[in-house]
């Protein structure tokens, strides 16, 4: 009885898990990102996104200039905004000024 107990919740949890894995397919809307990123493996190339400096930051120019760039995340720093320190070679930064002006662009 309670080994047929413990096949069931056993069963039970794989079919749960099954539930969540995926095809392999990419989504429509990811499918402009994956092919921006592919020729870089996802590393940032901060010259592609220096369009960006002299704009207002927003979220739909950060996007822009993440794709631009080739990178997989990015993120806008303000000028008193705490940062670590660690390098990440996929990661765009937009930094802007008290006006939330980009004024540069960078990998990191």
């Amino acid at each position: 009885m309670i080994r047929t107990r413990a096949s069931l919740a056993s069963l039970l949890m794989i079919a749960a898990l099954a539930g969540c894995s995926t095809d392999g397919q990419s989504d429509a809307a990811h499918e402009p990102a994956v092919a921006a990123t592919q020729g870089n493996d996802g590393r940032c190339q901060a010259n592609g996104a220096d369009f960006a400096i002299g704009k207002a930051a927003t979220p739909m120019l950060l996007e822009q200039a993440r794709t631009a760039s080739g990178s997989q995340i990015a993120r806008i720093l303000k000028p008193h905004d705490m940062v670590t320190l660690e390098y990440r070679s996929e990661r765009l930064n937009l930094n802007v000024n008290e006006q939330g002006m980009v004024n540069r662009v960078n990998c990191g």
